[in-house]
This record gives structure tokens, sequence and C-alpha cells, in this order.
């Protein structure tokens, strides 16, 4: 038996990255998959790579949009049938220190995702409650337990989005509907290893595992949280790090 078979999954940001890796995860146990993602074209070559349209379809999505958002839900139901994985994963970085962040660039990260989130979990649960039963995922960052020089927008968005996974559990759990955070670390990406390399070996200087992570290493936690071998966890925040700011 595979893990997810005969549900329905939606992966926000899954055209790439860790929300690919996760949408790969899920195809692999049976799920149907739905990409959510403002790259078009990026969106369909990873429902391609997933198996195609039996297995996997791509929605354009702008999760800071409600009304997107509700669309990337209608027509996950619509084509599969239902709604059993919500995967809030997309993302931006506008990193600058807050002498120089402009109040722009704050809201556009708040907008995704912290709002998009809220968005996300907020519709998704709409769908789940008639069922009675659902899975919500929110993809937080280490950075929003620590906080990270340069990044008050990130650390705000992603601490909020521990807050509201908390409190979205308290008010869905009576409906079956469960919903837990994962809060990566390092994570080995096309934007990390872009970093200079004194940056990165700072950083997995402050690793016990004394390595980064990989894509796949978020997932396995994803899958996880998705399927019936986390059936009584709800509220709880993920740590996938190496060991890193314990």
């Amino acid at each position: 038996m595979t893990l997810l078979a005969g549900r329905t999954a939606i992966v926000t940001g899954g055209a790439q990255g860790i929300g690919f890796a996760i949408a790969r995860a899920f195809a692999r146990e049976g799920a149907r998959v739905v990409i959510g993602d403002l790259s078009v074209e990026g969106g369909r070559a990873a429902a391609e790579a997933l198996g195609g349209e039996s297995v996997a379809i791509a929605v354009p999505c702008d999760v800071a949009s409600a009304s997107e958002v509700g669309r990337l839900i209608e027509v996950a139901t619509g084509r599969f049938g239902r709604l059993d994985v919500m995967v809030n994963n997309a993302g931006i970085t506008r990193d600058a220190t807050m002498r120089t962040m402009t109040e722009e660039q704050f809201d556009e990260v708040i907008a995704v995702h912290l709002k998009g989130c809220w968005n996300g979990t907020r519709l998704a649960a709409a769908a789940m409650r008639e069922q009675r039963s659902g899975s919500i995922i929110n993809l937080s960052s280490i950075s929003g337990k620590a906080g990270m020089a340069g990044q008050t927008n990130y650390s705000a968005a992603k601490a909020g989005i521990v807050g509201l996974t908390k409190a979205a559990a308290k008010e869905l759990a009576h409906h079956g509907v469960r919903v837990n955070a994962i809060q990566p670390g390092l994570i080995r990406s096309a934007m990390t290893e872009a970093l200079p390399q004194p940056i990165w070996d700072q950083k997995v200087a402050e690793i016990p595992m004394g390595r980064a992570g990989e894509p796949d290493e978020v997932a396995s936690v994803a899958l996880f949280y998705a399927s019936e071998l986390a059936s009584y966890m709800t509220g709880t925040v993920a740590e996938v790090t190496g060991g890193r700011l314990m």
C-alpha cells in the first residue's frame, strides 16, 4: 500500500526546489498532485515530470490573491473530486537590512508568505471540513525561530506562520482537519548554493550534522504529515535543520 493512494494534494510553489521535491514524494506514494505556481512554464514542466495529466496538473496561482487560491482549489476538486492535502510552500525573499529595506519589500514578503499561507489554510479548510478529513502543511523556516539579520520581513512572516498554524489547528481539530508546520534550516538549492563560500561555510559550521539538508529530506517530513502516520498530530512544528539552533 502506498501512503497517499487515492488522495489529492495541492503544493504551492511546487515547480521547483522544496515544493517540487514534496510534489514528487507525494506522487510516488500514489497521490494526484496539483501544482500551484506563478510560473506557467515551470508548473507545466513539473507536472509533466511527475507523470503527466493522470498524475499531476499545474495551475497558475499567486498565493497572495484569495481569488486565485480559491480557483486553484476549485480546479483540484473539480478535476480529482476532493482535496486531502494542502501544502502552503510558495515563497519569495527580499533580503535587506532594516535600514535599507523598503516598505514594498516588507509588504511583498508578508503578502506571499503569511497572507498566502492564511489564504491556503482558510480555503483548503473550507473544502476539507465537508469531508471531515484533511492535512494542511505550512512551510515556515528556522529564520522564524531564531531571526536572521537582513530578513526582518522573512523572519516575521515565517514566525507568523507558526502562530497561524497553531491557531488554525485548534479551530479545525474537531472537523477532522490537521494543521502542522515544517521549519527547514539550510537546505541545498539553487538559491542557497549561490551564497558566497565564506557565508555558506559559516552556516554549515553551525549545523551539528555538519552538512546542508536536501530538498528530499524536507519532502519526507511533509509526506509523514500528509499521511495517516501522523493521524494524531496537529499544531506541531517539525524542525528539519540537522540540529542547527536547537
